[in-house]
């Protein structure tokens, strides 16, 4: 056999090593990472090797020492943050990726499927005018999104931000509920953090247009640039979904940059039942969505769709390079060979140069289930929130503190014999999470602890959400009676 045969051989058997190993963790039987039995850290915690012992001992350790004592994310009872396990075609595309392109350029399938797979998503997420690329996760995404408002904004008035800096205060409204990453975002952009202006939400989460308009003006009157706005189609809190159609009218009539955070929520515009709440997305000029979320990818994956890419440009440009733009010659017109073009120049439109192909990934979970796959997904996640709601409306021990949006619910344990009933939960929430069955976070909902199952992973099933209700009735109970 060859060296090159060797070493093929020899990878498909060092990965169906692993599989075996990642196949036992799945069952989920093994105790938590720091569970008092567990000696990984003796295991792993050695001097810097001087001579390296070979892939096979890397092998034996991955499976004997690191992967037994991962993340309780990918657990079907994980339910705390708007992350999940990556499913096994989100698994194979990905290790495809790494072996065969390990960058997302050149005219390769690979740099294909990066196009067509925000081509899918767009279509399925009902916003297939605009164009995308994908970045490492949701803070890039808004941050990319605000750099193109950024470049618009400034452009009206005859000023190349990305070229030449900012030269006055600007404003980005934005709901009371918006994600923190917008703050951030706005600060890498250097128009700063305090430009982002907080705008009150109704009793049910959603941005107050009232407000949203009288902000406005008010900035208007004392001669600060309005940037952009920043509509919810989910929030991480509680799932609700601001008023977009409202905002979207707003936006126009005072032309201004009209951005939606549909990190989480997006995808649920696909369960008819509450997609008129949707309405309006459609005027968006720029769109984000994380399939390492709601769709199943590990995480690592988000998009930014945008109505004008080129702006995109404009605003992330990192200028000709000769040893890059220069080792290609599409001017020559005929294309003979995958290096001969770098493709669509994504690494202009954002701001990675070096990138993963995450299209291969997006592409291959809706080439498994389709739209209608996900549309079920989706609904069944929705239903598990309203199944918790149900119970909490009706159990005396339970309390709903909002109705659920999308697949999030939150509520809490009550009892009429206990004063502080936030340390009550705070309590019953720490003991829930190391039982290691059920795990969701907490939140406040009007200043009151609650806590906060959300539903997105491939691996949610709709028992999990009654066994929830159960177990925190349970430790409820006990520590009440305590």
């Amino acid at each position: 056999m060859s060296d090159k045969g060797a070493e093929t051989g020899h990878l498909q058997e060092l990965l169906s090593r692993v599989g075996e190993g990642l196949d036992e963790y799945l069952k989920f039987e093994h105790q938590d990472a720091l569970h008092t039995d567990k000696n990984w850290r003796q295991q792993l915690d050695v001097p810097l090797p001087e001579k390296g012992e070979g892939i096979d001992a890397v092998t034996r350790e991955l499976i004997e020492q690191v992967i037994p004592n991962g993340s309780a994310i990918p657990n079907p009872g994980f339910s705390s943050f708007i992350t999940t396990g990556a499913t096994t075609a989100a698994t194979l595309a990905a290790t495809a990726a790494n072996i065969a392109s390990p960058q997302r350029y050149m005219l390769t399938a690979f740099n294909f499927l990066e196009e067509l797979s925000l081509k899918w998503l767009a279509e399925m997420c009902g916003i297939g005018k605009l164009k995308g690329v994908y970045s490492s996760g949701g803070s890039v995404a808004n941050l990319i999104a605000l750099g193109g408002a950024r470049q618009y904004a400034f452009e009206q008035i005859g000023i190349d931000p990305a070229a030449d800096g900012v030269d006055r205060p600007v404003r980005i409204y934005a709901s009371e509920e918006c994600h923190h990453t917008i703050q951030r975002s706005v600060g890498v952009l250097g128009v700063g953090r305090r430009a982002v202006r907080a705008i009150a939400c109704d009793q049910t989460g959603r941005m107050l247009i009232s407000a949203l308009r009288s902000a406005i003006i008010e900035d208007k009157a004392h001669g600060i640039l309005p940037m952009a706005i920043v509509a919810n189609a989910g929030t991480t809190n509680t799932g609700a979904i601001d008023p977009l159609q409202a905002i979207a009218e707003v936006a126009q009539e005072h032309k201004i940059w009209f951005h939606v955070d549909g990190a989480y929520g997006l995808p649920g515009i696909l369960d008819e039942r509450i997609s008129h709440h949707y309405e309006g997305l459609e005027k968006a000029d720029s769109v984000i969505v994380d399939p390492h979320k709601w769709l199943g990818a590990s995480v690592g994956v988000a998009a930014t769709f945008i109505r004008d890419r080129e702006l995109l440009q404009r605003a992330f440009t990192q200028e000709p390079a000769d040893y890059l733009e220069g080792s290609v010659d599409p001017s020559a017109g005929v294309i003979e060979h995958s290096m001969d073009d770098f493709g669509i120049p994504y690494f202009d439109y954002g701001v990675e140069l070096s990138a993963p192909c995450r299209g291969v990934v997006v592409w291959a979970l809706i080439k498994e289930i389709g739209v209608e796959g996900m549309r079920h997904r989706v609904k069944q996640h929705n239903d598990m929130a309203k199944t918790i709601a149900e119970r909490a409306r009706n159990h005396p021990n339970l309390e709903l503190l909002i109705e659920p949006s999308l697949s999030i619910c939150c509520f809490r344990y009550v009892d009429s014999q206990i004063d502080d009933l936030d340390q009550l939960n705070q309590r019953l929430h720490r003991q829930l999470v190391r039982e290691n069955t059920y795990m969701p976070s907490t939140t406040r909902v009007k200043g009151t602890l609650a806590l906060r199952p959300c539903y997105i992973g491939a691996r949610h099933q709709p028992p999990q959400a009654e066994e929830l209700v159960e177990a925190v009735l349970r430790i409820g109970r006990e520590i009440a009676r305590n």
